[in-house]
């Protein structure tokens, strides 16, 4: 391959939460251009605005008209690119096993535009093997290249924060890799002209697809286990993050919290490896165990609410309950995987009357993918019981008292409130 950095034209495959904070920011160096499956996404977009807020529109607005930037679902527009980035979703089924569906379609696309000559790095999170084992035979089908002859392939793992305004993509160090050692110093050369806070080269693919499976698995785990000891505490009548925080005095504690643990990442990655070490003839028993722990929280924080309810005597039947927030993180209007519907399924079962508020979830994405209806303004009724369960800074400062009934109670997920709010905590 004797490609310049100054001859790479950038095309950017998916427009989401990973793809166009990495398509405005390549933009600044490279000719660039976003392609994505929705048309109302890209019209959006070339309006100059984002409705996932991980792009502030003058940002996106100055790199479409300063920059260039270009977003399309025309294939004919991007088949000039020969630098294809790959960052679809890559989600798991109702029984947590991988859907490579998006990747496979992305991979489809690829190979319809691929030229002899150019390289396609994947940015979605994988098992190790996924890109070479799985995406790149469909490119070599629908583009009848041959891989490391006439088209060439890298990984480097997106690390965005949805909602992090601090940490955004350049800000964040890149694992970078490629097909061939060439191949693997070019792709490493292209993300360091944008990325400022450097790239790490690592010696292949499926290093760096491990790498990125293990980031989110380490973090799932470390969060079990602290919301396997606020279980123990509870029952023990010991305050948790008192505990964190004494613990937290000594230099080498890790600062983990208990908590609801969903999103596309943290939620997701386990899966991915768990499937992996399944076909490698390995149970992967802590992994595992960690994912049926965070996944079982939930059910028992709406458990935890009904029985503090009972013990107040209010009546749980048909009883008014409050959640405040529905986004799986803070000042996020990402619901993906949210680990909300679990504490309002739960309290459903109970035949309770559940209204959820969050000012920063889409209402219609939410009634599309969980069937419930979300207030984005703050209800004016009283409650027999309010669930804090997302750290959004428009609920640090609410008012409680008056959407509290006399006698209920206030259950704080997240452990913002003071302690003169809340009844109890996670």
């Amino acid at each position: 391959m004797s490609k310049t950095i100054k001859e790479t034209r950038i095309c950017v495959i998916g427009l989401g939460y990973v793809g166009l904070p990495l398509a405005r920011l390549f933009s600044t160096k490279f000719p660039t251009v976003g392609f994505d499956l929705n048309q109302s996404r890209v019209d959006e977009l070339m309006s100059g605005h984002d409705s996932t807020r991980e792009v502030e529109d003058k940002l996106l607005q100055e790199a479409i008209n300063k920059h260039g930037l270009k977003c399309t679902t025309n294939l004919e527009e991007i088949k000039d690119c020969n630098f294809y980035v790959v960052a679809v979703p890559t989600p798991v089924d109702e029984n947590h096993n991988p859907d490579l569906t998006p990747l496979v379609g992305a991979s489809t696309t690829v190979g319809k535009v691929i030229a002899k000559g150019d390289v396609v790095v994947y940015e979605s999170t994988v098992y190790p093997g996924v890109t070479e084992d799985e995406c790149i035979p469909v490119v070599e089908k629908i583009s009848g290249l041959k891989f490391n002859k006439d088209f060439y392939a890298g990984y480097s793992p997106e690390r965005i924060n949805p909602g992090d305004k601090v940490h955004t993509v350049e800000h964040i160090m890149k694992v970078t890799s490629g097909s061939t050692p060439e191949i693997g110093a070019y792709v490493n050369e292209v993300y360091k002209e944008v990325i400022t806070a450097g790239t790490h080269l690592a010696p292949s693919i499926k290093v760096a697809e491990a790498a990125k499976v293990i980031e989110n698995s380490q973090r799932d785990i470390n969060i079990a286990f602290v919301n396997e000891l606020a279980k123990i505490f509870n029952r023990m009548g010991i305050d948790t993050q008192d505990v964190l925080e004494a613990a937290g005095t000594k230099w080498n504690f890790l600062p983990f919290k208990p908590g609801l643990v969903g999103g596309h990442c943290i939620g997701v990655d386990p899966y991915y490896l768990a499937q992996c070490a399944l076909r490698h003839g390995y149970n992967p028993e802590i992994i595992l165990a960690g994912r049926r722990m965070n996944d079982g929280m939930g059910e028992y924080v709406a458990e935890q609410v009904v029985k503090l309810m009972l013990k107040k005597g209010i009546q749980v039947l048909n009883s008014k309950i409050l959640i405040l927030g529905f986004t799986f993180k803070e000042n996020c209007p990402d619901v993906r995987n949210t680990k909300v519907i679990d504490i309002y399924n739960t309290l459903k079962e109970y035949n309770t009357k559940v209204t959820i508020h969050d000012p920063w979830a889409n209402a219609a994405i939410a009634k599309r993918e969980y069937s419930v209806d979300i207030h984005n303004e703050l209800p004016t009724d009283k409650y027999d019981a309010i669930i804090l369960a997302v750290a959004h800074n428009e609920f640090k400062h609410l008012n409680l008292c008056a959407l509290q009934i006399d006698n209920s109670i206030v259950y704080d997920v997240k452990a913002i409130l003071n302690t003169d709010v809340y009844d109890a905590r996670l």
